[in-house]
Formats: structure tokens, sequence, C-alpha cells
């Protein structure tokens, strides 16, 4: 059956008839004679051996089992070979079996036999044994090659000769290879004998094992040939790596051993140099250094492995080389000399063909390379493709080592520069697709082992500028990272750079310790050769050095002139290293400054690029990340770049001279506006406005600090010191004034409006403020406006210079047009009511070169050069030839000039017709003349006036020049008397250089006043019959060409007076309060302000009083306001001889009686009293000081015409002041005379009362109709004719009613408080003649209600004004004139309150 039941607990299931059928066969192949029997007998034997066998194994585990298969295989005698089971089975089983007697004895036969077999040697082997033999033999090997000798004829006599001679073939192999050791120029032959004569590669390989083996003792050194030799039967795949490598001494695990010992020993080394040492332990180095010595004296046995490495790289056995070098730690191997050149040459002939057709110089012929014999060597590159095989991994297992052969250094750079020539060149892009790959190997295997090759040549210059042409054609972004990789890890990857990094250190800091301004052509020549090699480490101590000493930056930045280009490169990425370095803090400990280190690193920016050709790129897009971060600390090296690189300076500190320059051409700022002489900017100023346009950082920078400047506040002053808020503020509005007014002096036209869009997407889009985008438009248009009247000029002939001036105003038309529309949308349509868009583009595209020519500036710099010539003239130590260069110089310049103020002249006669054009459609005045100065002044006065120095004295000057023109509804008067009246808001507000501008701007507008002041033939020809100097301020359509409306000369004097009276007040109230930027800004602006004020002695008193208790207060305390404080103070005191007293500074008669000192009176402060009695409290001094000071004036008589008239100026000031709000300016006037408690509280309790009446009362007035006024103006000529109109006055007409009551609505929230007492001038009413009164009554009411020196006699109601005036007044006329406008104010008000009900 199929299924065969073995005796045990085992059943096995096949297919017996294939077993059968099988034996069968076999049976019958014998019986038929085909096979033997023998041979049959023999297989089936052997198999049953061999499940004999394989039962063994299990069978033998226990002793049961075990019976079983001895029982087994003895029934299996009979048919199976004794000999098989002694040679299969082991001798336990045999000896079970009967086979063998005894185990242990078999054995022992067994050792026996194999030793006699395998180790006993025959005697006659020997080589003096059968001398004669291997005698013939060395001669066979040793006979001339150069016939027609083979190694198949040589083969057949070696065999020969064994045969005859009974020679070993192992010992014939060993004297095969030792001939062929001593003629290793012959491996052609050697290795086709040895390749036909060898039977097995492991026998050839032991037996160069024992040649290796024999020269590993110590002093010993292995033979280069033997070296050939294995590097030869290797390469011919004679033998295998793995079974040589095993026979090669030292193992991996000692090299492995020496590295790290070699890297400890370095950074020891290292470690040594940048420590103090001191004698006793100098001398404990030095012996533990003599006992190394002794010890390196006794030689180790050599390094086999890398002598047979060294072999296959000279025969080009790439492969196995590289097998070898990957079992040691990185560069260990080409470390050694002799390695590093054998890859070297390795290299050469790898890259030869390529070179000599892609990387060869023109002109230059080159070494010629003999390629190779071998076939099996690394093939030679054709293409750069090529490179990719072979040649990139060998120059990376180089790595700093090419430095042993600067030739092949040479080579590889310049087919770098080749290749990314033709791949930037090269535009398919299925090619470029191709060599992505390419460029990005090159980078990663070629370029690293490049920069640590330069770590290793010494001085070599030449090899640092060939690296730069590469270098150069990648973007700066891939050079930093590779220089930072080149900095912070190259040097740590072998124990030879990091020697090279400890003594590169101790070489800088021999240099720097002894670099001075004396001798910096000396150490600057010694820094070159530094540098040359090792840049990164050098340049990151000099930084180090001048972040500490800041006197090292001149001495340091001119010994850089013997630089490479790539060190150059190298110090840009440097230094943005240590900008950016997160562990150094950018504020001082006391956060309040910029850190002193940066602060030099700016400054060095700024030199060193200027100085040299370095890339700007990296650093200006480093400043613009900071500025997209929210980091504004490092706009100052973007300030110091431009200032150094363009020569455009930022200061506040500007003398008049300079400023005055300012305002001409740009020959003009560049002769006379700096402190220092611009001079050979040119170039730098191309490199960075070339740098700025090709990565597209000029306007993104712009935009970044416009914006940055409320940044500064909201988003980065939330933790900071308010002090080094406020520095940074303007730290970032200085750059931005420095950095716009570069682009605008440097960038053509076309560029720079391709890049500055129009002013509503600046300011709507971007989000710019308006006063920085119309800082970058302006010169847009100035621009655009040139160019279009060069066009029409053009187009147009005609010389005649009206025909100029009409084509420049449709030229302004044209391009300023589009702007009108544009800067509708950058406010609420309510702005447009008062204010034209073209009146607000005017103000703001002009500048100070628009409106006058520095005549005096340019006659100065004029004269300067003519002496500058005179000097040169009598100069006899100059040179002939240099005497001449330097007059054509100076008179070049001097023509220059002469040229540049003709145009100006031109240019600004231009200006000032056309705003003669424009300037009856400038102001609509919708509302009242208040709101407009009021809109005037928050829109474009004060924004601009803060910006820059310039603008400052722009503003005066253009307020000047509205009135000049003679503009309708623009109110001279309430601009100044808004401008001098509130300070102390705007002062509190500004920081430390905004101080500077506003005090700029404070002088100017004083110089005005003052010159108005001092001579009345001046003011009668610039001011009487001038609109702005009208005293009532009415809506368009009102206003009155009387000459009663205009302001005399006498009482403008008085105005003047309060001016200053209001400018001291705020001056003492900012000085008092403590603050420290309340007292910083204040003294800054009366510094400023000191040539126009004050000019009165008791105003002055009262200031000097002040500012030397602040001397005494911050002397210990706060130290820069004690240095402000003591320089005002001293300038003061110089001012003190042309200060004159009241009386002679207005018109002004003393009371009959008065309780008080003169020198006390109409002050803002008893200024007669010593300095200490200003520590009193505020309940003292302060409280209520004009109505003290009213009261010891309590008998001064009533006020005459002229005070009626400067009377009506206050009539309309427009502040919004609450009752708390006068409250605290009653209490915070300085050095008062004290009142009673319970009079001052009468006296607010009237106020109070009153105060809704009378500012109803003077919005009545100001609304009063024209007929009304001319009734008014028309009873002083009769009494009968007023008491027959006095009940005509009532009446209004429905039209003007209804204005009136719109007006009241619109000015419910701001206007409702508004009292009209900001033009009262704080003068006593003088004992004039009745007849000179009564001019303006309205304007004398409201003048004694507000006035400081109104008597104690106080008035709560409209009608007691009456009753007031019965007493002050004795004239029947004016007690009329009093109840016609009572009874039109009562009227106003009905309506008023009827409209609100």
């Amino acid at each position: 059956g199929n299924l065969a039941v073995f005796p045990g607990n085992f059943s096995f299931s096949y297919d017996s008839f294939n077993i059968q059928a099988a034996l069968y066969e076999l049976c019958w192949q014998v019986v038929h004679g085909n096979l033997k029997l023998e041979l049959v007998a023999s297989v089936l034997g052997d198999m049953m051996v061999q499940v004999l066998f394989c039962l063994r194994t299990s069978a033998l585990e226990e002793k049961n089992k075990r019976e079983h298969y001895t029982q087994l295989v003895g029934a299996c005698l009979f048919f199976v070979p004794e000999a098989i089971l002694k040679e299969r089975l082991d001798p336990e089983t045999l000896e079970s079996l009967g086979l063998i007697k005894q185990a242990h004895q078999f054995n022992q036969k067994i050792v026996k036999i194999k030793t006699k077999l395998f180790y006993k040697q025959q005697k006659f082997n020997l080589l003096r044994e059968e001398n004669e033999g291997y005698a013939k033999l060395i001669t066979e090997l040793g006979q001339d090659l150069s016939g027609n000798i083979t190694s198949h004829l040589v083969l057949e006599s070696i065999k020969s000769l064994i045969g005859c001679f009974n020679l070993d073939p192992n010992r014939v192999l060993d004297i095969i290879l030792e001939v062929y050791e001593s003629r290793s120029d012959q491996d052609e032959f050697f290795l086709s004998l040895i390749k036909s004569y060898m039977c097995e590669p492991l026998t050839l390989c032991h037996i160069l094992g024992f040649k290796f083996k024999f020269y590993q003792e110590p002093n010993e050194e292995t033979p280069k040939s033997l070296y050939h030799i294995a590097a030869a039967l290797l390469h011919h795949n004679l033998i295998e790596l793995e079974d040589l490598y095993v026979h090669l001494m030292p193992v991996d695990a000692t090299i492995i051993e020496e590295h790290k010992r070699d890297i400890s020993e370095a950074k020891q080394i290292a470690r040594k140099l940048v420590m103090v040492v001191l004698p006793s332990e100098k001398s404990e180095d030095k012996d533990k250094e003599k006992e190394k010595e002794e010890e390196k004296n006794e030689k180790p046995p050599d390094n086999q492995k890398l002598g047979l490495l060294e072999a296959l790289l000279r025969i080009g056995d790439w492969h196995n080389a590289l097998s070898i070098m990957d079992q040691m730690p990185s560069f260990y191997a080409t470390s050694h000399k002799a390695i590093a050149l054998a890859l070297c040459q390795l290299v050469h002939l790898t890259v030869e063909p390529l070179y000599r057709r892609a990387g060869l110089p023109k002109g230059a012929r080159g070494c010629v390379m003999h390629p190779l014999r071998s076939k099996r060597a690394p093939r030679p590159a054709e293409s750069f493709e090529d490179l990719r095989r072979d040649t990139f991994s060998m120059i990376c297992y180089l790595g700093p080592h090419l430095s042993h052969d600067p030739i092949l250094f040479a080579k590889i750079v310049r087919l770098g520069k080749s290749f990314m020539k033709e791949y930037q060149s090269d535009g398919r892009p299925d090619v470029k697709d191709k060599m992505v790959i390419t460029v990005f190997i090159t980078k990663k295997c070629t370029v690293d082992p490049y920069l640590k090759t330069l770590l290793m040549l010494t001085c070599n210059a030449c090899m640092s500028e060939e690296l730069w042409g590469l270098f150069k054609l990648f973007p700066y972004q891939h050079r930093y990272r590779l220089y930072g990789q080149w900095k912070n890890e190259t040097y740590t990857s072998h124990p030879l750079l990091v020697k090279v990094k400890a003594q590169t250190v101790e070489r800088a800091k021999y240099i720097m310790k002894r670099l001075t301004k004396e001798n910096v052509k000396q150490s600057g020549r010694q820094i070159g050769k530094l540098s040359h090699s090792n840049p990164t480490i050098l340049f990151d101590y000099m930084l180090s050095q001048i972040q500490w000493y800041d006197n090292l930056i001149v001495p340091v930045v001119d010994s850089l002139k013997y630089l490479t280009s790539l060190n150059y490169d190298v110090l840009a990425y440097c230094i943005i290293e240590a900008l950016a370095n997160p562990e150094k803090e950018k504020m001082k400990h006391d956060d309040t400054t910029i850190s002193s280190w940066l602060q030099s690193l700016a400054s060095l920016c700024g030199a060193v690029f200027r100085k040299y050709p370095i890339e700007l790129a990296g650093l200006l897009q480093y400043v613009t990340n900071q500025l997209k971060a929210g980091k504004s600390f490092d706009l100052l090296i973007l300030k110091e770049v431009v200032q150094k690189m363009a020569g455009i300076e930022i200061t506040d500190e500007m003398t008049s001279e300079q400023l005055e320059a300012m305002t001409g051409g740009e020959q003009l700022k560049a002769e006379g506006g700096y402190f220092g002489q611009i001079r050979n900017t040119k170039k730098s100023s191309q490199r960075l406005k070339d740098a700025l346009l090709d990565h597209e950082l000029a306007l993104p920078l712009c935009l970044l600090m416009a914006q940055q400047r409320n940044g500064v506040v909201f988003l980065e002053g939330g933790e900071k010191h308010l002090k080094l808020v406020g520095h940074l503020y303007d730290q970032c509005h200085d750059t931005l004034l420095q950095f716009g007014g570069f682009l605008a002096s440097n960038l053509s036209t076309e560029d720079y409006i391709k890049r500055v869009p129009s002013i509503d997407i600046l300011c709507n889009q971007f989000h710019t403020p308006h006063d920085a985008a119309f800082f970058l438009s302006r010169p847009m248009y100035a621009h655009q406006i040139l160019s279009k009247y060069d066009e029409l000029k053009k187009t147009e002939k005609g010389n005649r210079q009206q025909q100029k001036v009409h084509k420049y105003v449709a030229a302004c038309e044209q391009v300023m047009t589009p702007v009108h529309e544009a800067v509708v949308s950058l406010h609420p349509a309510r702005v447009w009511d008062d204010l034209r868009p073209q009146f607000y583009a005017t103000f703001w595209s002009l500048t100070m070169y628009d409106l006058a020519v520095p005549h005096s500036a340019y006659e100065r710099e004029v004269n300067k050069l003519k002496v500058q010539i005179k000097a040169i003239e009598e100069n006899p130590e100059i040179p002939l030839n240099k005497k001449k260069k330097e007059k054509e110089r100076c008179t070049a310049l001097q023509e220059k000039l002469q040229e540049e103020e003709k145009k100006q002249l031109e240019h600004v006669q231009r200006v000032l017709h056309r705003l003669k054009l424009e300037k009856d459609n400038w102001l609509l005045a919708k509302s009242t003349k208040n709101e407009t100065i009021t809109k005037f002044l928050q829109l474009c006065l004060f924004p601009r006036c803060i910006f820059s120095s310039i603008d400052a004295v722009y503003c005066a000057r253009f307020v000047e020049l509205v009135h000049q023109q003679k503009t309708p509804n623009f109110c001279t008067l309430l601009c100044y008397d808004r401008v001098f009246s509130a300070i102390i808001y705007t002062v509190a507000s500004c920081t430390e250089n905004e101080s500077h501008r506003y005090g700029r701007f404070l002088s100017c507008m004083l110089e005005t006043v003052t010159r108005w002041h001092s001579d009345r033939a001046t003011y009668e020809k610039e001011c009487v019959n001038y609109p702005g100097f009208l005293t009532i301020f009415r809506a368009t359509g009102f206003d009155g060409g009387n000459k009663a409306d205009q302001l005399d000369y006498e009482n403008f004097r008085h105005v003047v007076h309060k001016w200053h009276y209001m400018l001291t007040k705020a001056s003492v109230h900012c000085l008092e309060t403590g603050d420290y930027t309340h007292i910083r800004n204040i003294l800054i602006v009366l510094t400023k302000i000191l040539p126009c004020y004050p000019k009165v002695l008791n105003l002055g008193q009262a200031l000097e009083c002040r500012v030397h208790k602040i001397c005494l207060e911050e002397k210990d305390k706060r130290p820069d306001l004690y240095a402000l404080a003591m320089g005002y103070s001293g300038r003061l005191k110089g001012q003190k001889v042309h200060m004159v007293p009241e009386n002679e500074f207005h018109h002004k008669e003393q009371p009959a009686r008065s309780a008080t000192p003169a020198n006390q009176q109409n002050g803002p402060g008893s200024t007669g009293k010593p300095a200490t009695s200003t520590s009193k409290t505020e309940e003292g001094t302060s409280e209520d000081g004009d109505r003290g000071k009213d009261k010891s004036q309590g008998t001064t008589k009533p006020v005459n015409k002229a005070n009626s008239a400067a009377a009506k100026v206050t009539t309309s000031n427009g502040n919004v002041i609450s009752n708390k709000e006068k409250k605290e300016k009653k209490e915070k006037t300085p050095g008062s005379t004290p009142e009673t408690k319970a009079e001052n509280r009468r006296e607010k309790q009237r106020d109070e009362r009153a105060g809704k009446e009378e500012r109803v009362a003077r919005e009545g007035k100001e609304k009063t109709p024209k007929a009304d006024r001319e009734k008014v103006k028309a009873e002083e000529k009769s009494s009968k004719d007023d008491k027959a109109k006095a009940g005509n006055g009532e009446p209004m007409e429905p039209s003007r009613e209804r204005d009136a009551i719109k007006e009241s609505k619109s000015k419910e929230k701001g206007d409702r408080g508004a009292v009209a007492g900001s033009l009262k001038s704080p003068v006593p009413r003088s004992e004039s003649a009745e007849s000179e009164r009564g001019t303006s009554l309205s304007g004398f009411l409201l003048y004694c209600s507000v006035s400081p020196h109104t008597p104690s006699l106080k008035v709560s109601t409209p009608w007691d004004f009456v009753v007031f005036s019965c007493f002050t007044i004795l004239n029947q006329m004016d007690v009329i004139r009093i109840l016609k406008i009572l009874m039109i104010c009562y009227f106003n008000t009905f309506h008023l309150i009827h409209q609100i009900e």
C-alpha cells in the first residue's frame, strides 16, 4: 500500500512507487550491464549512510535512542561499506559497533596523520637542500625581458624546474614575488605570470601577509616595493583586500585611539595658547614636552595600511583606496603628506582633459600630464557631468590637505568658475534641470574643501583671489552659509585645524596689542598675511576687541587695505554675525541707552563699507529683517552706513549758517551744510544705490522705517524706559530722513518714480504716516514738475520770462492735479470745508528750496573759496602742479555755486508766481477762521515743523509767506497766537530731537514777530492793510476792510508781550512739574529760542529763578538735566544785557495806586524774590496768580482805544477750555501774589455761573450780521442816530440766523467751552483820553473778562457787564452800545437754546 508503518511512535507517509521505480531502474541497468555492481552498491550504501548520519544528531541525545540507533547501523553493515562508516560516523559509535578498538587511540591516530600530511616538510624543498633548482628558477625570472620572452614561456620553464628538482610550489611563488619586488617596473610580465601560476588567492595572501609581518618589528621600515606589488595584485583582482587587510598593522582600534589622542593634544595646545601660564607651570610643561620627545625617538612600526593606501593611489586603484580610507577617521589618511600628494596626483590626471578644454586661462599653456597606463584607473573627465563620478569624492577625502598642491587647488577652482558661468549663461531649461544636481554637488563637495584648504595655505593671496572668483558667482546667502560652517564647524574636524585656530588667535592677539595709528602700515601687512588663510578667526577676534575699545576703529579700518576680495566678504559676514549675536544685550544695564558695543560696530560698518568695496546686500537685508521683526536698534547701522557712504548727516545741532546752507542746492549743502567736508562719496554712494536697487530694498526700508516709528512707541516701548523709547523713535525718524534724502539725491527720476507709489497708496494701503508719505513723494513731485516744465519749453519755443513762468504753472497743474484728487481720501470730508486739497498738497509738496534763496550762504561759501585760492597762491611750500589743481578745483566749485544760486533764484520766482495765482483758492473758511487755523495747525503746521530742522524753518517761513501773499481767510494773528499760547502739551509730547525742531520752529516764528515788534515802519509795511491782521474773525463773506478792524502797532506790541508772557508761563509750568521729559524738552526749546526770547527783564528773571532751582535739584539726581539747565542758565545770563523793562517792550503806564512792588507786576512770578522762594507750594505761590496781580492793580483806569482794538483780537481765540482746565491754569500760574481762599472761592463760583452766558455772548458777537456792525459804527457819529437805531439792532435775517444756529450746533462738542482770551495782552489798562475808547466795545468787554490785569471787580452775568461798564466807562455812548450788543447776544442765545431742545 501507500502507507508503511514502522515500529515506534512515528509514521511516514510517502509515495513508495517513486522509490521502487528508482530502485528498479537502478537494478535493471546493472542486469543489462550498463552499470557496474560496485558503483551501484556504493551509491546505495552512500544513501544509507546519509540517512544514518542525519539520524545521528537526534539519536545521540538520549540513551534509549542511542541503543536503537546502534542496532540500526549494525543491521546495515552487510550492505554499507565499513570505510564509509569510519569516515562519516563518530569514534564513539564506531567503538560500540566494534569497527574500532578504542575511540581515544583512533583520535590520536587521526591527529598524527593530519600533522604528517599538512605540517611535515620534506627536507629537499629547502633552498639549502635544493639550491641548484632554486638558482635556476631565480636565473629564469631575472633574465632580460625586453625580447620576445613572455610570461607563458617562463611559466613552462618554471613547471619543468619544479618537476625536475621537486620544488615546493609555494616556495616557488614566494621567490616569484621576491623577484617581482626587485623588478617592480615589470608589472605586466609578473602579474600575467602570477595570474597563470597561482592556484588559490588565499595562498597568495598568506605569503604576502608573511612578508608584511616580517617588517612589523620596531625600527623596521616596510619597503615601498612590497606595497607596490600588493597594490598591483589588489588592483588586478588577484587577491582580495579583506584577505590582505587582516595581515597589516596597526589594527583599526589603534588608529582610532591615535586620532583621538591627537585631537586631545591639539585642544590642549589650543587651551594653553589662550591661557595665562605662570613661570612655574611653564617649566613643568617643558619637562613634559622633553619626555614626549624622548618617547617619540623610539620609532614605532610603520603604518602598513597607509603605505598600501599610498601605493594604491600611485597606480590609480581608487576603489580599494577608498575602502581603506573608509576604515579610518576623517582626514586621518590624507593628513600624511605622501598620501595627500598621491591623491592630488590622481585628481590631476582625472581633471586634466576637462581643465584643458574649459578651465585653462587664455594664453596659459600649463604642464602636460601623462595619463596612467592602467586601464582600471579612474577615467579622465571629459565633461562636468563626469566630475560626479570620482573627482568630487576624491576632493572631499582630501579636505584641508589639498593645500599640499596649490596648483591642483587653482585648477579645481577655475573649473568651478567655468562651470558656474556655463550654468548661469545657459538658458535652456532642460540643460539647467540636468545641471541643478551638479551645482548642488559642486557646492557641497568642493566648496567646503576649498575653504578648509585655504586654512592651510599660508599667506597665499593669489589662491584667495582665485577662490573669490568662484564664490562671487553664488548669491550672498549661500556664501554666508559657507562662511558660517567655515567659522563654526571646520576647525573642530581635524587636530591640525584645531592647532591652526589656536595659532591664529595667538597671532591676532599679538598684532592687536601693538596696533596704533603710527604703525598702521606694518600692522596692516601682518593682518593681511594672517587673513589670507584664516579670515574668520582673525576678524572674530578683531571685532570682539572693537566692541570693547572703540578707539581701535580708525586704525583697524586703515589696516584693512591689504585684504583680498574674499576677506572683505568674510568680514561683512563676521560683522553681521556679531550684530546678530543673541547673547549680547543691545541696551545698557540702565535700559535707557543703546549698548556701546552696538554703537562701535555701527561706526565700524560705516567706515569699512565706505572705504572698501564690500557687498552691502547682506547688511541691508539684515537691517530689513530686523525691522520686519519689529526691532529698531539696528537702524543705527543703516544710519552710519548712509552717513559715511553718501555723506548725508542728520543732526539737530546745526548752526544757523549750516541750516541756511541746507536750504540751497546740492552743491551748497555739500560745501556748507554739513559739519565735515563731504568728499569722494561718489563711488560709495553709487555702490549703496546699486545694492538697494538690485535687491529691491529701497522702498521696503523706507516703509518699514516709517511704520516702525509708531511701532517703537506702541510695540517696543511697553517695557522700555521712556528715555530709551524716545531715543529709538528719534533714531528711526532720523534714519528715515537720512535714507529718504539719499534716495532723493541719488536715484534717477525714472528709478524714483518707478519705485515710489502715489500718496493715497502709500497712506491707505501701506499705512504710512502722512508726513513720511509726503516726505517720500516730495522729490517725485519736484522731478515730475521739472520734467514736464522742460518738456513744455521744448514744445513751445519762447524765451521770455513771462512765458517760462506760465509754462511752469501749467506743468505744476498737470503734475499736481492727480495729487489734489488723491489727498482727498486722506482725511474726512469735513476737513475740506475750510482747507482746499490744493492748499494742503501745496504745503506738503514744497520745500525751503522753493520759497527763498539763501544769498548770504552762497556768498559766504564763495568768499571761503576765494580765501582758499588766495592762501594757495601765497603758500610757497605747495608744488606748482598741486597749486594749479587746487586753484582749478576751487574755481570750479565757485562757478558751480554761482550757477546754482542763479538757477535757484529763477526757480523761486516761478514758485512764488505760482503761489500768487493759487492763493485765492486755498482757504474756503465755510466755518470760522478759528476752525480754519485749527485745521491748518493740526494737519499741516505741527506735523511738519517737528519732522526735520529744515521743515521747522519751512513751516515758519510758509506762514510768513501766506501772510505776505495776502491770502484770503487766513488770520496771521490767530495763527501766531495759537502757536505761542499753548505750547505745554506740544512740548510734553515731543522726543528730544523733536524738541530741537520745535524750538527752532518757535525761534523762526519769534524772529518774524520780533522784527515786526521792533520797528513801526516795518510793521506798517508788512502787516497793516493785510488780511492776516484783521481783528474781526468771521466766516467768508463778512471780511471788512475798515481801518478800524486792523490791529495798530502799539496794540500789536501788547499782544507780543502777551505771547512772551504765555511762553514764560508755559515754561515755568514745565520746569516745575518735576517730570524728566517736560524739563528736558522745555530747556531744549528755551535754548533754541534764546535769541528772540526772553526780551522782557522780569520774564527773564522768572525763568532764571526756575532754572536755578532745577540746577540745584538735579545736580546729583539727573546729570543730563543738570547739564542742560546749567548750559541754558549761562547763556540766559549772557542775554540779560539785551533785555528791557516791560514799559520799554510795550506802552505801559504805572497804576495810580499799587500795593505790589513794580518788579512783581505783570510777570509770571515773583521775580524779585530770591530763588529759594520758588519752592513754595502751589497754594501759596501759584494759585490764582493772575487774580492776585489784578487785585494789586484794582484802581487802574479803563482801557483806551488801542486796548479796545487789541480786545478785538481776543474775541475768537477758539481755545477749548473747560472750567476744570481754567482752574488748573490758574493754579499753575507761577509766582503770583497769594489771595485769600474765600475770595478765590467766590471768583470760581462767579466764573462757573458766567461760563455759559459768556460763551453764548461771544458766539453771538462773532455771528453779528454785517448790517448791524455798520450800524454800530454809525452810532459813533451822533448820539441822535444812535438812539434812533437802538431799537433796530435786534432783528436778524432768517438765513443768517439759521447759519448761526447751525454753526453753534457744529461746535457743541469742542467749541462750547471756547474762551476768547488767548490773544489777551497782560498789560494794565492805561489812563488815556476817553475819546480814544469805544471803537470795539465788545472786544473790550471780553478783554476785561479774561485779562489777567483787569480790576478785582468780577462779573458773572451779562447784566453784570452793564453795571460794570457804568462804573468804569462814564460815557453814554458806551452804555447804549453795551445794551445793543447784549440784546443781540440774548436773541442768539434764545434760538440756540430752542434748537438744542
